[in-house]
């Protein structure tokens, strides 16, 4: 068998076994094996796991864990609460008010944690029953809420950016840096739409009546104290990295100091807490690294095989323009969005694309960000986008996957208009850089 046929063969194991329910870690690492024994014989056992090994060894991945963990934290703590109630404050009177400040409050926890799970489930216990009760779209409410999570694909520390680095072997704060100018055009045109909207059609976002303010805040100088925590902490994590201070690594674990200090500070530290954090840590974690080992050795084997000069062969005999080539990669992520979780998307794709783009002569900074903007649409995207059935398991009993599939729609057209946005002006993302 040559080297085409069995690529073709190869994936269509992956998309056979993906049907009957199996963990893509499971799928990717029995493949792996076929191929080892079938192609080199037993003998060939101890390249694969070589290639295992280096991926568990990687240092940057000691930074997941630990912003695993200060989303668990936070998770259970006040300080996210605090902040979405403190921001009605100053979202005023406008219409699609409680709107915006779900979109800001989302920001601000991307920048604190850069989990995207977390994020909805949080979202949708505070922000989703009180836009419904205030009379809200809920098309709109429920938007906002799947496309404000998925923001944690963007905004530093991101975890999507954070595997990419170790994957392309590129600076983790450049990417970082590099990112935080989409982040906020994503954040501002989730902002504009909903303004637009409720401004054009007010029912749809109701303006805030005095009666409807049960913050809890007395005025702005006390929603300010609830805002400056979780600004701090996502100071010390990002200033830190960009002031050169502390690598990915270890503003990590500084950022979990600050989140555990703020705890106890608030009286809410205990050990049904830290047990709790702890344990979705390292069943996220688990996930992640289980996937991460079976597509690692399953890459492993192919490059063996001959696969990535074969794809790059076939990808540059093509006679298009390079930026035809990066279109093709994006459909192909866009493709393997609806099917696949955004980290067997990584582990898979990105070894054999990232270095037929630096070929090309892209920066593989850019590429990064817009693989990240990719797998942020890959979070909504029907039919297995994760923000769905995250959603789903803490919304309201009258709220369908069918209403969420349909509420998200729109945001998908803005962030593949940002995309667009990026492929033709890439120093959108590079300018801080440079």
């Amino acid at each position: 068998m040559d080297i085409a046929n069995a690529t073709f063969l190869m994936v269509g194991l992956i998309f056979a076994l993906l049907v009957t329910g199996l963990p893509l870690a499971f799928i990717t690492g029995l493949i792996a094996m076929a191929f080892t024994f079938g192609w080199f014989g037993s003998n060939a056992l101890p390249l694969v796991t070589s290639r295992v090994y280096g991926f568990v060894t990687e240092y940057s991945l000691v930074a997941v864990p630990m912003f695993v963990l200060m989303a668990s934290l936070l998770d259970r703590s006040g300080i996210a609460k605090d902040l979405f109630n403190a921001m009605r404050l100053f979202a005023g009177r406008l219409p699609g008010g409680v709107a915006v400040q779900t979109i800001v409050v989302a920001f601000f926890l991307a920048a604190l944690s850069g989990i995207i799970g977390g994020e909805i489930v949080l979202l949708g216990i505070l922000a989703l029953p009180q836009m419904l009760r205030l009379g809200y779209d809920k098309h709109l409410s429920i938007g906002v809420v799947c496309a404000g999570g998925a923001l944690g694909t963007m905004m530093p520390p991101s975890i999507v950016l954070i595997i990419y680095g170790m994957i392309a072997s590129v600076s983790i704060a450049d990417l970082f840096t590099a990112a935080i100018t989409p982040a906020v055009i994503l954040m501002a045109s989730y902002i504009a739409y909903v303004l637009v909207r409720c401004i054009r059609n007010p029912s749809m976002g109701p303006p805030l009546r005095p009666e409807d303010n049960t913050t809890g805040f007395n005025n702005k100088r006390d929603a300010l104290k609830a805002i400056i925590v979780p600004g701090m902490i996502a100071g010390l994590v990002l200033g830190t990295i960009y002031g050169g201070i502390a690598s990915v690594t270890e503003a990590a674990a500084m950022g979990v100091f600050g989140v555990l200090l703020a705890i106890v500070l608030r009286g809410e530290f205990s050990l049904k807490v830290m047990h709790i954090s702890l344990g979705q840590t390292m069943i996220t974690c688990g996930m992640i690294i289980w996937i991460g080992i079976g597509a690692a050795a399953l890459v492993g084997v192919y490059n063996l095989m001959g696969g990535n000069r074969f794809v790059s062969g076939m990808i540059q005999g093509l006679d298009v323009a390079p930026i035809i080539i990066i279109l093709v990669m994006m459909a192909i992520l866009l493709v393997l969005g609806l099917f696949l979780d955004w980290i067997g998307i990584a582990m898979l794709a990105l070894p054999i694309f990232v270095p037929i783009v630096v070929q090309l002569g892209f920066d593989p900074v850019w590429f990064g960000i817009l693989f990240a903007v990719n797998m942020q649409v890959s979070f909504l995207s029907p039919p297995f986008g994760p923000a769905a059935f995250y959603l789903k398991g803490v919304a309201p009993p009258e709220v369908s996957l069918k209403d969420i599939f349909i509420a998200v729609l729109p945001f998908i057209a803005l962030q593949l208009c940002v995309l667009a946005l990026l492929l033709a002006w890439p120093q959108t993302a590079l300018w801080m850089l440079n």
